[in-house]
């Protein structure tokens, strides 16, 4: 090539544009800043995980540097490492707590960016009437902690349909429940697993009822004992056994005859379909011991006793388990008696003649007067005695005892001042356990 031809190429030349100035009059320090994300105090941001250690995690959300999520705003959790929460590559949500701390760190918060999008979730489904879903991380005071993206509180009056003593089995346990209050301003949320438990077994209450009859009798365990009486588990709905039915004999408190736990067998009473309430009887399948003593007794006996009470009419004497007759004045001596406490005290043992007995009623008519006389005595007390009152096979031979008609109008008449004194006693007990109750 010619000297000619290699002036006029270098004179033609134009050298290849490598890059084009586009910064105009900003800096590169300027226009590096703005190629940055622009974070701000209280900004939701989303990144990936690039790095996890004990402590922390760091985010890569296209700042300038990454943004560290402290372990404590992780999660609501506090007994959680941060490898169980977070890994490396995972794609999360955070919210800006300080856009730069004394060190010059971003800092973030993965709870506080779920606290804040839970707090409209649950918002939503509660105007939804809905449930909500959650693990029990913690059991406090009076309750259970759940997170549902945030902390709700379940009341341990809330968490079956009835009251759980031992919340501690719970711990782990994966729930739903119902949001029965919820107040930011106060960051609370108080749930109930019981009302979800109501509706997503009402259909099974409706069938068991249906299927349970009054005098059927069935198994169940003492789920709790109260001041009126004990419920009972029958393995689809509790039932009560109120105070009177517990046991023939008079109970001071439910907790003497049954505790938490106990295995019994019941007899259904009542059945109410609309209160969804169950009525039971623990006595019902118990022999009656009145019966027991009609079946075991005949008049005209001799039987063995102890004065309990005496009244203005005669005295009572207890003959049996939980059984007293009563001594009518007139039946207390051959001779005139003014007052009871002449002829018996309390505490007293002696024998009586059983003179009547009407079960219907529950009432036995007994004579101190007749026992002196003589007579056959019970069955349990013949191994004491001759056998002169029996014949050879052992039948009561006797003579018969009647009641003449004065007779049988006092005992009468006695029977119901009695009756009226223990009626006004039984009220005023249940006014008074109505007014601890209250209490």
């Amino acid at each position: 090539m010619s000297s000619t031809e290699i002036n006029e190429t270098i004179d033609g030349y134009t050298p290849r544009e490598i890059a084009v100035n586009d910064l105009g009059d900003k800096s590169l320090d300027d226009a590096f800043a703005e190629s940055m994300v622009q974070v701000e105090d209280g900004q939701l941001v989303s990144g990936t995980v690039v790095k996890v250690d004990r402590e922390e995690a760091l985010l890569d959300i296209g700042f300038k540097s990454e943004g560290v999520i402290p372990r404590r705003e992780l999660s609501i959790r506090n007994d959680v490492s941060v490898d169980e929460l977070v890994s490396v590559g995972d794609q999360i949500e955070a919210l800006v707590i300080q856009k730069e701390d004394k060190e010059g760190r971003l800092i973030l918060s993965k709870k506080r960016a779920q606290y804040e999008k839970a707090w409209g979730d649950i918002q939503k489904v509660k105007d939804n009437d809905g449930m909500v879903k959650g693990l029990v991380i913690e059991v406090v005071k009076g309750g259970l902690i759940v997170d549902i993206g945030l902390r709700g509180f379940l009341p341990a009056s809330l968490v079956e349909l009835r009251r759980v003593r031992d919340l501690q089995p719970y711990m782990g346990m994966e729930i739903e429940a119902k949001i029965i209050e919820l107040d930011r301003n106060r960051n609370n949320v108080v749930l109930s697993r019981r009302s979800w438990l109501e509706e997503t077994q009402k259909e099974q209450r409706e069938e068991f009822l249906d299927l349970l009859k009054p005098g059927e009798r069935r198994n169940g365990v003492i789920s709790s004992v109260v001041n009126f009486g004990a419920f009972v588990d029958l393995g689809g709905m509790d039932g009560l056994i109120h105070v009177s039915e517990l046991s023939w004999k008079h109970v001071s408190h439910p907790s003497d005859v049954v505790t938490i736990g106990d295995e019994v067998e019941i007899e259904v009473l009542e059945v109410d379909l609309d209160r969804e309430r169950i009525s039971l009887s623990l006595k019902a399948t118990q022999q009656d011991p009145w019966q027991e003593f009609a079946d075991s007794h005949r008049v005209g006996e001799l039987v063995y006793g102890r004065v309990t009470k005496l009244v203005p009419f005669g005295s009572f004497v207890q003959v049996g388990d939980n059984i007293e007759g009563l001594v009518h004045i007139s039946e207390m001596s051959e001779h005139h008696v003014d007052l009871p406490e002449q002829v018996v005290t309390p505490g007293e043992e002696l024998w009586v003649k059983i003179i009547d007995v009407d079960l219907d009623k529950r009432r036995i008519s007994l004579s101190v007067k007749q026992a002196a006389e003589g007579g056959v005595v019970a069955e349990e007390y013949q191994e004491h005695f001759g056998e002169q009152n029996y014949d050879t096979e052992g039948n009561y031979i006797g003579p018969a005892v009647e009641l003449d008609p004065e007779a049988a109008a006092e005992l009468e008449e006695a029977w119901s001042a009695y009756e009226v004194s223990e009626q006004e006693r039984l009220t005023a007990e249940t006014e008074s356990e109505s007014e601890l109750d209250a209490e």
